[in-house]
Order: structure tokens, then C-alpha cells, then sequence
């Protein structure tokens, strides 16, 4: 159960947060896959299924497969296309000496290098965007021809837009503070920048659910047409250790733009909130509502926030360092030919951004595997925190997963490199399975995380 991409493509294009949130954007797209040991398969095309009284595998209709299996392929072949446009881009700007002639223009402008960076980030920020701007109107394409979008261009277009200028701020505030950090101490730079980036990232997620979403939906209380599934999720917060009112519960107009189904809490302190979105409410039971937000609340409650912020703090330090040592040599082999004259020197900035979009990229399976670990711990505890007052919670939390998987047009059968690279969530079967089955109160066992469950 993953929050898609479309309110956090701004976080996810910072350059310091690109290490370790650039490229899942598809496994968010497609977060229900294969289970090694259960393959999924389709119905024959001349027997009808009959949608079963108990849920216990993933299943899909073949008309359902066959168009799972075509949106979720394509979305991969865009999503490297992806990638390898953004490595292309920044390579031919590198070896043709255009990121040379970019800081030349920079400099002839001012002589105020602070001035000079406001002019520079800019402008790679906005090629490398537009660079890229032919896979995301595939990619958008993609999603209204499978029903998955159901976006106007005009919005979309709009949309585009705003993220566009808030991740030209953000590449610019970041490669302001690199390049100042390389000024001020050469040999140190990544560590200093890495303490002053933290922060900030950090203050991003606060603002993000006061600032940042409410740039591409509108949110409106959840009482304020829910108010039984409010009461309901109040419980769940006091039973999951949460400390969030209904005030600070809201209903996000999801389907606007999207036929997505999801929940989440986000934020922390006093931005912390619960989200639901309007298509869960319309497509889903109430008691399959619960059980969606019961597995978002375990990422609070379990202290995956302050687990993830200290592994990819980790992971950052490690990237800058080595994007440091990677520099150096860049530099000394090619800094020359590229017109670069050194770590000072503004266009160094486009191969420290090649540099980190790289390891990004190929750390990838690391940091997905770190996160399917916390996201099966999460199914844990919501089947724990509604068992007990959920009737057949499990069964309940299986439906869920169907539900999901029928909407979303989830892969039924992705190949294992897919799954090992990009997938932030266990296999979706896997998770059926496991909700299906897990009752270790049936067989006189504790709870893992909810002891007062019965």
C-alpha cells in the first residue's frame, strides 16, 4: 500500500533526496507483484471466475491480466527510458562543453557568484526536465489509457508545471549550499553539506502535508462527510499509540485526478495527519478502509520515519563521500576536454548530479529491500490492530489486497529482476497469503506488536 508518486515527485527530484527516492517511481506505480513460491495465473478466456465467498490467493479475470500484464511492462520499458534519458542528457551536456558554456553565460551576466548560481542551476534544472518531458507525457498517456489516470492534459500540463518550479527551488537551494561547501573546504565538503542537508530534508517532510500537497489536491476534513469512518480511525490511533485528533484527519480528492485507493498518515509533530483518499472510501468497505490505514499507522507507530531518516542519513553520507572521491578522478580524466577546471568550477555541479543520480539508481535493490522489510512489518501490525474489532480481520485485509490489485492493475507476474530492483513492497500474493493466514491467536501464540489483541 504505497503512496504514489504524484505528490511527492517534488521530494523525489531534490538532488540530496534523489539517493534514495529516484527511481521508485515505478515500483510505486506497480506495488503488487508476483510471489515466488504462487504464480499467478490467468482465468481461460471462455470460463468465467466466480468471485469466491474467501479470499486466500490473487486473482485477477483475464481481461483484468492481460491488461495488468500490458500497463505494468510498459510502465518498466518507461521507467529506464527514464533513466537513461536523464544519464543521457547529463552526458552529452558534459561532453559537448555545453554545461562549460552555460557557466560562461552565468559569468559574463555577474560577477556575484551567489547571482552566477541563480542563473546556472536554473538552467540545467529546467533542460534536464524538459529533457525528459516526452516520457512523461507517454507515461501519462500510459496511465489514461489504462484507466489509471483520469487526468485532463490541462491539468496535468498545470501540474507539470508546479513541480517543475518547485524542483527547479529545490536543485537550486541544494547546489547553492554544494557548491558554497566546496568553496569553503574542499577536502570536507560533502561531510558539512551532508550535516546542513539533513535539516532540511526534515523540514520538508513537515511541510509537505501544509505546503506542498495541497499544490495538487484539495483536502477537506473527514467529518465532514465521514464521520463514522472518523470515529472509527480515532479508535484505531488511541489503540495504535497515535496521537492524532479528528481535526487532523482529511478526506484528499484523489479522484480528480486519479483511481488510485490508499490512506496515509504523513507529516510529523504538529503537521502530522491522517489522508484518505475519496476513491477508498467509494471503492472500498469501511472495514477495508481500516485495515489500509492500520497498515500506514505502523510505519508511525513501529518507528519506521525515524528508522528510514537514520538509514538514508547513512546511506547519504556514504553517496556524498564517494560522489566526492568519483569527482576528483572525473575531473582529473576529463575536466579538460569537458571545459571544467575543478571542483570550484560551476559545472562541476552537473557531474556530482550525474554522479548521485547514478548511485541512486544503483543502490536501488538495497534501499527496496530495506523497505519491503518495514512494509511487511506494517501488514503485521494492521492485522493486528483491527483484530478484535474488525469481525474476520483477516479476511478483511485479504480482500483489501484484491481490491488494490483489480484497481491498480497490478502486475500478477513481473519478472524477478523487476521485483529485485524496483518493487518497495513485498509480493502482493505474498501479502494475501500471509493476511489470510496469519492468526497467532488461533494457535495460542503472542502478537507481534499488539498485545491487548484478542
Amino acid at each position: 500500500m504505497s503512496r504514489r508518486v504524484h505528490v511527492r515527485v517534488v521530494a523525489a527530484l531534490i538532488l540530496v533526496a534523489s539517493i534514495f527516492s529516484a527511481g521508485h517511481a515505478i515500483a510505486q506505480e506497480s506495488p503488487t507483484i508476483r510471489a515466488p513460491q504462487q504464480q499467478v495465473e490467468p482465468p481461460p478466456a471462455s470460463s468465467p471466475t466466480d468471485t469466491p465467498t474467501e479470499v486466500d490467493r490473487y486473482t485477477l479475470s483475464h481481461d483484468r491480466y492481460e491488461k495488468a500484464v500490458a500497463y505494468s511492462r510498459a510502465s518498466y520499458a518507461l521507467y529506464f527510458v527514464y533513466v537513461l534519458v536523464g544519464f543521457g542528457a547529463l552526458l552529452l551536456m558534459l561532453a559537448t562543453g555545453f554545461a562549460g558554456r552555460l557557466r560562461d553565460f552565468a559569468q559574463r551576466k555577474t560577477e556575484n557568484r551567489f547571482l552566477q548560481g541563480l542563473i546556472f542551476i536554473p538552467l540545467v534544472a529546467l533542460i534536464l526536465r524538459c529533457a525528459n518531458l516526452p516520457v512523461h507525457i507517454a507515461w501519462h498517456e500510459l496511465s489514461l489509457h489504462y484507466q489509471q489516470s483520469v487526468q485532463g492534459w490541462a491539468s496535468w500540463s498545470l501540474d507539470w508545471g508546479k513541480a517543475g518550479l518547485l524542483q527547479v527551488l529545490f536543485y537550486t537551494v541544494m547546489g547553492l549550499l554544494v557548491f558554497f561547501a566546496i568553496r569553503w573546504n574542499p577536502r570536507r565538503w560533502w561531510f558539512y553539506f551532508w550535516l546542513v542537508a539533513l535539516p532540511i530534508l526534515l523540514f520538508m517532510f513537515f511541510l509537505e502535508p501544509l505546503i506542498i500537497d495541497p499544490l495538487f489536491f484539495k483536502f477537506e476534513p473527514l467529518a465532514k462527510t465521514q464521520p463514522q469512518l472518523t470515529a472509527d480511525l480515532v479508535k484505531l490511533t488511541h489503540r495504535a499509540g497515535l496521537d492524532i485528533p479528528q481535526e487532523r484527519m482529511f478526506l484528499m480528492n484523489a479522484s480528480s485526478k486519479t483511481n488510485e485507493l490508499n490512506a496515509y498518515v504523513t507529516g510529523f509533530g504538529s503537521s502530522k495527519r491522517v489522508v484518505i483518499y475519496d476513491t477508498l472510501v467509494k471503492k472500498m468497505t469501511p472495514q477495508e478502509t481500516l485495515f489500509v490505514f492500520g497498515h500506514e499507522s505502523g510505519h508511525y507507530v513501529l518507528n519506521h520515519i525515524r528508522n528510514g531518516i537514520l538509514f538514508f542519513a547513512a546511506v547519504l553520507l556514504l553517496a556524498l563521500y564517494l560522489a566526492y572521491r568519483l569527482l576528483n578522478f572525473i575531473l582529473d580524466r576529463w575536466g579538460k576536454r569537458w571545459r571544467i577546471y575543478g571542483m570550484h568550477d560551476w559545472a562541476a555541479l552537473a557531474i556530482l548530479l550525474l554522479l548521485i543520480d547514478g548511485m541512486a539508481f544503483l543502490s536501488s535493490p538495497i534501499v527496496n529491500g530495506y523497505s519491503r522489510v518495514e512494509e511487511h512489518s506494517a501488514d503485521v501490525f494492521g492485522l493486528e490492530l483491527i483484530h478484535g474489532i474488525v469481525p474476520g480481520s483477516g479476511q478483511v485485509a485479504a480482500h483489501s489486497f484484491q481490491a488494490m490489485g483489480e484497481n491498480d492493475l497490478a502486475d500478477p507476474n513481473p519478472p524477478s529482476f523487476i521485483t529485485f530492483w524496483l518493487y518497495t513492497h513485498p509480493p502482493l500474493a505474498e501479502r494475501l497469503v500471509f493476511a489470510h493466514s496469519y492468526d497467532p491467536w488461533g494457535k495460542g501464540q503472542a502478537p507481534r506488536y499488539i498485545k491487548d489483541s484478542k
